[in-house]
């Protein structure tokens, strides 16, 4: 049974894919395989490279990695605002899990290296959608475009097959499931679910959710994983728009993901 989705605004290019999270069956959609800016979506890749390394015998979780002056960059996360030098690699996967922290994801970055990122998420079938470089305040024209690029229908996809546990391996899915049921910004999507943002990894009224967002000026994305009663539904919602807009969209595009989020708790009988 598929699922009717609100009406979107026709002044911002959106790539949407709602899918039934256990038989990966599309339910809605609208332009699916439409590559935008993700933002730090695409951390979800580097997650699971580490994931995967760790379970490998590859990556020790608990060594210790230091910040460089390189890895600085401005805005979202916390450790920039701590006075500690190091942290474990499993501390820097809670703080990009959590709160998407970029400093975490440049250390990251730099000892799993973007190549070995590419080349699993590739492996898994992921080929426009990918974590393209490390986060920069400024790119230059020698810099890849931006720092993630996807399209709904292979982040839904993501989502999907983690839940069931078919990235690389069930031990790995759960680890990097656990990672990102930390995330605290529930304020797109996920808004309608009604759920704590600062704890919310056990189910609440029959609700059950792991999601990443990814935002800059131009950006809002939201791609998850949510069950309940009902079922389990795994979605990808991605809004982008020019530098200089006619009008500012982000209300009415923060609105408009809520509401694909109330039809999702709908479906999950919540």
């Amino acid at each position: 049974m598929t699922v009717r989705l609100p009406p979107l605004s026709p002044d911002v290019e959106w790539s949407v894919c709602v899918r039934d999270a256990m038989t990966s069956e599309v339910l809605a959609a609208v332009s699916p395989e439409l590559v935008v800016r993700t933002a730090s979506i695409g951390k979800l890749f580097l997650l699971i490279e580490i994931a995967r390394q760790a379970g490998a015998g590859e990556l020790d979780l608990g060594e210790e990695l230091g910040r460089t002056a390189e890895d600085l960059v401005a805005d979202s996360g916390l450790w920039h605002l701590m006075r500690r030098n190091t942290f474990t690699v499993e501390d820097l996967c809670w703080l990009v899990g959590g709160f998407s922290d970029n400093l975490a994801t440049n250390v990251l970055v730099r000892r799993v290296g973007i190549p070995a990122v590419g080349a699993t998420s590739s492996s898994l079938g992921f080929v426009r959608s990918a974590l393209l470089d490390r986060v920069r305040d400024d790119r230059g024209p020698d810099d890849p475009w931006t720092l993630s690029a996807g399209n709904a229908d292979e982040l839904s996809d993501l989502m999907a097959r983690l839940h069931r546990g078919d990235i690389v391996s069930p031990e790995v899915s759960a680890r990097v499931l656990r990672w990102v049921a930390a995330n605290a910004d529930l304020s797109m999507v996920a808004y309608a679910f009604g759920l704590d943002p600062l704890a919310h990894a056990e189910s609440d009224r029959g609700i059950t959710l792991v999601n990443k967002t990814g935002t800059i000026s131009t950006v809002r994305g939201d791609v998850g994983v949510v069950a309940g009663p009902g079922g389990s539904v795994a979605y990808a919602v991605l809004a982008s728009w020019p530098e200089i807009p006619i009008e500012d969209p982000r209300d009415r595009v923060l609105a408009e993901m809520a509401s694909i989020g109330a039809v999702i708790r709908a479906r999950i009988g919540a």
